[in-house]
């Protein structure tokens, strides 16, 4: 689906960093397949010297234990973010080496539970650690006890190049978010809107709180957009969700834009445009994308979805923390953009081939 250029708008050239990495992580895992062991080795001169102790990769001839630090399990994001992880881990199986998921039981104490993942991520002899950055006041402490310690750290979904750099991280793999929230509130502005509601059920996170903003700022030329802060014990729950804001549309009539932060709270803020008798008069657009989403897209019933591409998330992000650990590679850039990109009308059914397939 990525060749498809179809009324697409991808910010930062996010296919082609991604085709770049995918190249040069291809030839690394081919060689480990055909070697069967890890050599040592200096890591790429163009790719900016990380602040961590450990600056240079290679195994030594130890074993590869990488872990991620991803989001709960039956997250329908991080599903697709651990099927592209998963992917990437047979080659780190084939190698001898291994990868392990941890994440958290809920989001309610996001930032300090993950902090604590990453501590035992590195208690357990973690090789290299890749992990979401998603409160960096809660969770760079214990990202900075690993890369200080020499345990490589890649940071991937949330933190951005600024928190690797904060972090002694080697590089940043994901969707830039303020990016992605401009482009999303320009597409509404594009579109008619003029009062565009932006729900938060994980208020605080630095990737959700970067999404409501970059909406504002890209609807700044045509008009206003206002965050609607939810409790996060609200994530996961439909109905108080849906309850949430059905009364903010019914408190302000001069709503007609709704962005939603996950897919679960788009399906909920449909329910509440029907609810409040809104159907019609206020547009729908999310972060992420489910087939769900493409369906109402299709149907016309949503304006459109801001892709990330979770799969290449978690890829990328294990490929290349094994290709440091077992060769001493990196990629020439500090970030990998895999997103984001609009999905509307016009390459829906791309997309949806994409979900079917298990990797959108």
């Amino acid at each position: 689906m990525e060749g498809t250029r179809t009324r697409r708008r991808p910010l930062g050239r996010p296919n082609r960093l991604s085709l770049t990495a995918i190249s040069l992580l291809a030839a690394a895992t081919l060689t480990a397949c055909a070697s069967g062991k890890a050599t040592s080795g200096t890591a790429s001169q163009a790719a900016a010297a990380p602040s961590a102790a450990a600056t240079t990769g290679g195994s030594g001839g130890g074993k590869v234990s990488i872990f991620v630090i991803g989001g709960k399990s039956d997250d329908p994001f991080w599903s697709a973010v651990k099927r592209g992880g998963d992917d990437a881990a047979k080659v780190v199986e084939a190698g001898g080496g291994k990868v392990t998921w941890l994440g958290p039981q809920n989001y309610d104490n996001l930032g300090p539970d993950a902090a604590k993942l990453i501590l035992s991520a590195k208690s357990q002899g973690a090789t290299a650690i890749i992990g979401a950055d998603w409160v960096p006041e809660a969770q760079n402490d214990a990202f900075k006890t690993a890369s200080s310690g020499g345990v490589p750290v890649f940071l991937f979904n949330a933190g951005g190049p600024e928190q690797a750099k904060n972090v002694g991280a080697l590089s940043y793999t994901g969707s830039e978010e303020l990016l992605a929230g401009k482009a999303g509130g320009e597409f509404f502005a594009m579109n008619g809107a003029k009062n565009v509601l932006c729900v938060n059920t994980v208020p605080g996170a630095v990737n959700t709180e970067a999404r409501c903003k970059g909406v504002a700022q890209g609807m700044s030329t045509g008009g206003t957009s206002t965050q609607l802060p939810l409790p996060s014990s609200s994530f996961g729950n439909p109905t108080a969700v849906t309850q949430a804001i059905k009364a903010a549309l019914l408190k302000d009539s001069t709503i007609d834009g709704l962005i939603t932060i996950s897919t679960q709270d788009a399906d909920s803020a449909a329910a509440a445009i029907d609810q409040a008798g809104a159907a019609g008069k206020v547009k729908l657009g999310t972060f992420d994308m489910s087939e769900t989403q493409l369906q109402r897209i299709k149907a016309g019933k949503q304006l459109f979805c801001i892709d990330q591409q979770p799969y290449l998330q978690g890829y990328l992000a294990v490929s290349q923390a094994y290709a440091y650990n077992a060769f001493g590679l990196r990629v020439a850039q500090d970030s990998l953009l895999t997103g984001p990109a609009i999905v509307d009308a016009g390459n829906v059914d791309a997309a949806i081939a994409g979900v079917k397939a298990g990797v959108r």
